[in-house]
């Protein structure tokens, strides 16, 4: 029937810090998913709920693959995949500034899960992200020859996620992907995930921007509290790390780099939640908890949501 309705679930998948969240964010014109220059920002496999007047996409944006390395890196790698076995659809985002200055880094990069994405017999497309820092434009030229080889019969698209470029097309290509079929949720919902565990990302996603090196990645954020009242939401948040000499870092001289971590994150919840926001932060030690498996499922790393 002409005009029908279309609804399903479409898997943005790919190497880490390839830009998958960014473009989710800009397809549905709110922040669901955080982002940051750091690859291996996403640690859950987030829903964002896509509503157009024909169809309903449920995006999941997956954490990225790489080879695994440790509980944590099994738990991520494992999320991507539940989301894809599941999905109607696939898309791969792919860093195409990185790969146009070094076109050998693609297959490296994409080698432990090209052959598997291959074999899922569900509608695939490629986006080669980030051309809006590649000039001259021909040398996206290889790394689309590049993905032809590597996912052939595949629609590729060079995208900026960040710019809106070449999005429509992506677009298009992702509502083809969708079965018919009614809505999912309804039309005014963005996520599937509770503000509790979004609340907890935005303080990480802080840390993330604030942090340097390799101190983000043992990091975890956990809500505590949380009480509503009339125009304020007070939250109490637990940022674990895995050593005392990060404990120190996060605290900073006097308090200050997480003054400026509570700060700038108040003010995204502020904005997520359309409240004021009173916001407790506290540092806790707990060593190796990037190993400990039931600590990384408390904190839904390598769930989906």
């Amino acid at each position: 029937m002409e005009n029908s309705f279309r609804s399903g679930y479409v898997a943005l998948v790919g190497p880490p810090n390839a830009g998958k969240s960014t473009f989710l964010n800009g397809v549905l014109g709110e922040k669901v998913a955080i982002v940051s220059p750091k690859p291996g920002t996403t640690r859950t496999a987030i829903t964002g709920i896509w509503t157009t007047d024909s169809a309903q996409v449920v995006f999941v944006d997956t954490p990225g693959i790489v080879a695994s390395r440790g509980r944590m890196q099994r738990l991520l790698a494992e999320a991507a995949w539940a989301a894809l076995a599941s999905a109607h659809g696939a898309v791969v985002f792919l860093d195409g500034a990185r790969y146009a200055a070094r076109s050998s880094a693609l297959v490296r990069d994409v080698h432990s899960f090209a052959p598997r994405l291959r074999q899922l017999g569900i509608p695939l497309a490629v986006a080669v992200n980030k051309i809006d820092q590649v000039a001259p434009k021909a040398r996206l030229l290889a790394v689309l020859a590049a993905c032809a080889k590597l996912w052939p019969g595949a629609d590729i698209f060079p995208v900026s996620a960040r710019t809106g470029e070449g999005r429509d097309r992506l677009e298009a290509a992702i509502l083809a992907m969708v079965p018919e079929g009614p809505p999912l949720f309804p039309a005014d919902q963005l996520s599937t995930a509770p503000l509790r565990f979004l609340a907890a990302e935005v303080v990480r996603e802080q840390l993330f921007l604030q942090l340097h090196q390799e101190l983000p990645y043992h990091v975890a954020v956990e809500v505590e509290e949380w009480a509503e009242e009339p125009g304020l939401t007070s939250i109490g948040v637990v940022i674990y790390v895995s050593k005392t000499s990060h404990k120190a870092m996060i605290i900073g001289r006097a308090g200050s780099r997480l003054k400026a971590v509570g700060q700038a994150a108040r003010q995204a919840l502020k904005e997520l939640l359309g409240t004021k926001v009173h916001l407790s932060t506290w540092v806790k030690v707990r060593e190796g908890w990037t190993e400990d498996e039931e600590f990384l499922r408390e904190m839904n790393i390598g769930e989906v949501l």
